[in-house]
């Protein structure tokens, strides 16, 4: 595999941040007057940001709420999280210190807001080794399309072919692999198994942490 340059995923991947969301989703739940459906969590977990508010103010009708003001309260109460509480994921900064040693260019592309994905990953000291953030709110749709993960390729100026993408979503290694990008997948413990296995399936290049994906480059 010739690597030119890594698009890095956020959550699950550089942040063990994936518990947060389903907590959060309960909180805002709870605060609204209702109980969190059960099995809704791998309903929505593929949605886009604008996808889950516009699905929320439809399926619940909360007479207060407008998407856009869901996304403003989600936005709010992951604050707290990324701005304080979650850590890097293991191996990270070996990770990181890799590719510099390389001199493999590499940036972030993810779904999490732009303002809590830059709280923590400066709080934990990687953001300034970043070529790039890319937000959802950069890129319409974030990653149920293809567009973020070409947007990405495009600013670190190598072709798909040569960027090596490194997920851990089942939803987003299906994109990227469909796009051509190759895909170096890395497990996090809210991934089903199923999905892991599959996952598997479509990336030769996987592991339980960034470790074992740098031992197998």
């Amino acid at each position: 595999m010739t690597i030119r340059s890594v698009i890095l995923d956020m959550d699950g991947t550089l942040l063990d941040s994936m518990p947060i969301w389903h907590e959060i989703d309960i909180r805002f739940f709870e605060e609204n007057g209702l109980t969190y459906p059960e099995g809704l969590s791998e309903q929505v977990n593929k949605m886009s940001m604008e996808e889950w508010a516009e699905f929320f103010v439809r399926e619940f009708d909360i007479a207060h709420h407008t998407p856009e003001s869901v996304i403003r309260r989600i936005e709010e109460m992951a604050a707290e999280y990324y701005t304080e509480r979650i850590p890097l994921k293991p191996f990270v900064t070996e990770f990181l210190d890799y590719l510099d040693a390389k001199a493999i260019p590499y940036g972030v592309a993810t779904a999490t807001y732009r303002s809590s994905a830059s709280a923590a990953l400066q709080r934990l000291g990687v953001l300034q080794r970043m070529r790039f953030l890319l937000t959802a709110e950069d890129v319409p749709g974030g990653k149920t399309t293809p567009a973020m993960y070409r947007r990405a390729a495009s600013l670190l100026g190598t072709a798909p072919a040569d960027t090596l993408i490194v997920e851990d979503a089942l939803h987003c290694v299906r994109m990227a692999v469909q796009c051509g990008f190759p895909v170096a997948a890395v497990h996090d413990a809210s991934c089903p198994p199923a999905e892991w296995a599959e996952i598997c399936r479509l990336t030769p290049l996987h592991g339980e942490n960034l470790r074992e994906i740098l031992l197998n480059l």
